[in-house]
């Protein structure tokens, strides 16, 4: 029932940007059996254009939030606001990418924080999962998901892990699932191949965030859907499993957390 790949979280607009057509797009998935997408959305201005690519196909869905790096250049959005949206469009099926970056810009600290609990609000409101972007923030975001996710109130995912040990155990003690990108499979990822080892199959989920972060043996080109299969197959070596157990139980996660997905036969 589950023997097909899921990438979590991609950016089908980016891709097409830099010159990869949807078709392509798909047909590359087809070879490598990636069969559910979801493109994330990081500028809620923009959430139109993503959710056209989930009306080109039924295996497409989406996400509305506000990427922690856009909060100075877009309009701020509520949790109503943001359900407005969700409740409008049942291809919409996550809560983000919204989060705390503390990488690019420091001086939107309390800015992004008012925002990622408006989107933390809204997840808890929907029940749809919340897509956490976490980058060089880890105390502040423990502290945040702690005094917030109390008794599991809200879905959530750390997207694109490449944060501390102690975020990701906090994230497991609080039920929050951790997606795993092509960043494991780097030469100078040990550091993330060492935690991901140590996660529970049962709390992982498989991406892309392409057009980023190609994983090996792709590093250096355009990101893309199919190569979540790559992720799958290394962290199958790294956990010594076969890689249809780590597709099976990934697309299962998914399924279980993303409720307003369809499960394919």
């Amino acid at each position: 029932m589950y023997n097909y790949i899921v990438d979590t979280h991609c950016h089908l607009d980016l891709i097409e940007e830099k010159g990869i057509k949807l078709e392509e797009i798909l047909e590359n998935c087809q070879e490598k059996n990636v069969k559910i997408l979801q493109t994330i959305c990081t500028k809620i201005s923009s959430v139109e254009k993503i959710l056209k690519y989930t009306a080109s196909n039924p295996n497409i869905y989406a996400s509305v939030g506000l990427h922690p790096c856009n909060v100075s250049v877009e309009e701020f959005r509520t949790a109503s606001q943001i359900l407005a949206i969700c409740e409008k469009n049942p291809k919409i099926i996550g809560v983000g990418e919204t989060g705390l970056d503390y990488y690019h810009d420091l001086s939107q600290i309390e800015l992004q924080k008012r925002s990622f609990l408006e989107h933390i609000e809204a997840s808890t409101k929907s029940d749809l999962p919340l897509i956490i972007h976490a980058r060089n923030s880890d105390n502040d975001m423990m502290e945040i998901l702690k005094n917030t996710q109390r008794n599991q109130q809200f879905p959530a995912l750390l997207h694109c892990f490449s944060s501390s040990p102690e975020l990701a155990r906090c994230a497991l003690d609080l039920g929050i699932y951790i997606s795993i990108a092509g960043i494991v499979t780097f030469k100078n990822a040990e550091d993330l191949q060492k935690i991901v080892k140590e996660i529970p199959l049962e709390f992982l989920l498989i991406e892309t965030d392409s057009p980023y972060l190609a994983p090996m043996p792709h590093r250096g080109k355009i990101n893309q859907p199919a190569f979540t299969f790559f992720v799958a197959e290394f962290i199958a070596k790294l956990k010594n499993l076969e890689v249809e157990k780590v597709i099976e139980q990934t697309t299962k996660n998914f399924h279980k957390i993303f409720k307003r997905t369809k499960i394919i036969d």
